[in-house]
C-alpha cells in the first residue's frame, strides 16, 4: 500500500492534479491523503464582523473545508470506482509547508502530487508559489502537474542533470518504479554548462549504464541563460511526457527557482515535473 499526498486549495488546477494522480496509480494500491490547509487570512473583514471569537473562526473554517474535501473525495470515488484506492481527508490550520511536512512524516508519504499554475503574458511564474516552496523545502518527492494537463500513459520520461550530484540507486527508486509501471523509455539529458563537472559525469554514466541500461543519452552544451528554454524545446521536439530532476544542494534545479531565473525565463513546462530528493520504492 503506497501513500500519496494530494494538497488542494479547492481550485480547478488542484482538482485536476488529484484526477491525474488517481489515473497515474490506477493499478497500484494506494492511500490518498487529500489535504487542505486553512489560515486566518482566508476570512475577509466582513466575516470577522459577525464571528464572536477566534475559536468560532477556526471551527467555521475547518468545518467548511472538511465538507469541501469530503465532496471532492466523493466525486473522485464515483468517477473512478477503484477498489485499490482509499481516500482520507486532512484539514489543517497551519503554515502550508509545516502542514505538508507533518502529514508526510506522520503517514510516511511516498509522493506529493500537486497542481501548478501556468505562465502567461508578463506573469512569468513557472509554478505557483506553494509548489515551488514544497519542492524547495520538503524532503518528499514532488510530482507537479501543469494546469490543464490530462493524464495519458507515460511512454517517454526525461531525466535532466548537469552532474553536480553523484547519484545513488536508492534515490532514484521512484523514477525506476514509474518507468516499470508504464514500461516507459528513459532519456538522460546531460547538460554541460559552466557548473558542469566532467569527473562526476563519468561516474554517473557508469551508474546509469548499470541501473538504466536501456536509457538514451543526449548531451547538450548550453550556457545558463539558455538552459531552460533549451530543455523546454527538447521536451517538445521529442514528445517527452514527464521531466524529472534531482533536488540537491547546489544543483541547477536550485538556479531554476531563483528569482532571476523564474522572472526571466518562465520555463512554462507543460508536462508533469517530478522532483526527487530522496525516495522509497512505490512498487513492491
Amino acid at each position: 500500500m503506497q501513500t500519496i499526498l494530494l494538497p488542494t486549495d479547492l481550485s480547478k488546477n488542484s482538482i485536476n492534479a488529484i484526477d491525474y494522480a488517481v489515473e497515474l496509480f490506477k493499478d497500484v494500491e494506494c492511500c490518498f491523503y487529500v489535504l487542505n490547509v486553512q489560515k486566518a487570512s482566508s476570512f475577509i473583514s466582513d466575516d470577522m464582523m459577525v464571528v464572536s471569537s477566534s475559536a468560532t473562526i477556526y471551527k467555521t473554517l475547518i468545518d467548511a473545508a472538511k465538507i469541501s474535501i469530503s465532496n471532492i473525495i466523493s466525486n473522485i470515488e464515483k468517477k473512478h470506482h477503484n477498489k485499490k484506492h482509499q481516500f482520507y481527508s486532512v484539514v489543517d490550520y497551519d503554515n502550508f509547508i509545516d502542514a505538508i511536512s507533518q502529514v508526510c512524516k506522520k503517514h510516511k508519504v511516498n509522493l506529493i502530487v500537486m497542481g501548478t499554475k501556468g505562465a502567461s503574458g508578463l506573469d512569468k511564474v513557472i509554478f505557483g508559489s506553494n509548489t515551488v516552496r514544497v519542492i524547495q523545502r520538503c524532503e518528499t518527492p514532488v510530482l507537479a502537474i501543469p494546469d490543464g494537463c490530462e493524464f495519458a500513459p507515460i511512454n517517454r520520461i526525461a531525466f535532466s542533470t548537469n552532474h553536480e550530484t553523484l547519484f545513488e540507486k536508492e534515490k532514484l527508486l521512484l523514477l525506476k518504479d514509474l518507468m516499470r509501471l508504464y514500461n516507459s523509455n528513459l532519456t538522460i539529458i546531460h547538460i554541460a554548462d559552466e557548473h558542469h563537472l566532467s569527473q562526476k559525469q563519468e561516474r554517473n554514466n557508469d551508474f546509469f549504464n548499470t541501473n538504466f541500461p536501456d536509457a538514451i543519452h543526449e548531451y547538450i552544451d548550453v550556457n545558463t541563460k539558455e538552459m531552460f528554454s533549451v530543455i523546454k524545446q527538447y521536451l517538445s521536439n521529442n514528445n517527452i511526457e514527464m521531466l524529472s530532476m534531482m533536488s540537491e544542494k547546489h544543483s541547477f534545479l536550485e538556479r531554476l527557482f531563483t528569482k532571476h531565473a523564474v522572472e526571466t525565463f518562465a520555463l512554462g513546462i507543460n508536462v508533469p515535473f517530478l522532483v526527487i530528493e530522496r525516495s522509497r520504492p512505490l512498487l513492491d
